[in-house]
């Protein structure tokens, strides 16, 4: 570790306490670095926007890839207040930054009555499988969107 990894970290820890004290919504904060830069700084927003996805990280994503005007974070840094849930995870994977940094784990998340264990343990599981009801429906139809893509020849690949 380094010591501008701890400044920024302790930067997304202090956007997790804001966001409590200003009642904006859960104990979560991210900040995207590039060039040794903040670029986005972003609290979880869940209760106060009524978005189950507005967590810190992925807030910090969408503003991050404003401000870059592009949608990869390529040669940033997300540095975040909490071991990521598997959305955000998802997300950051998405976003191909260079590193995460996250300081509580995802116990210590759950010990607050966070606890993203019930998902982590749905995911590997085969989707007809998994504790919410899912089918698969008009598959052959759901093929027309991919095939069309592939056909695209000036497309934005990602």
């Amino acid at each position: 570790m380094h010591d501008f990894d701890a400044h920024f970290m302790q930067e997304a820890i202090s956007v997790a306490i804001e966001n409590l004290e200003k009642g904006i919504g859960g104990p979560f904060g991210a900040v995207v670095v590039k060039d040794g830069e903040i670029i986005a700084r972003c609290g979880n927003s869940v209760t106060s926007t009524n978005d189950p996805t507005a967590h810190a990280e992925v807030n910090a994503i969408r503003e991050a890839c404003k401000v870059l005007g592009h949608f990869q974070l390529d040669d940033c840094t997300i540095y975040s207040s909490c071991e990521p849930c598997p959305m955000c995870l998802g997300a950051i994977y998405w976003a191909r930054p260079k590193a995460l940094y996250f300081a509580a784990g995802r116990d210590d998340a759950a010990l607050a009555g966070f606890d993203d264990s019930y998902i982590y343990n749905q995911i590997p599981l085969p989707p007809f499988n998994r504790a919410l009801p899912t089918f698969q429906i008009l598959q052959q139809e759901g093929l027309k969107p991919f095939q069309k893509w592939q056909a695209i020849e000036a497309k934005i690949e990602y």
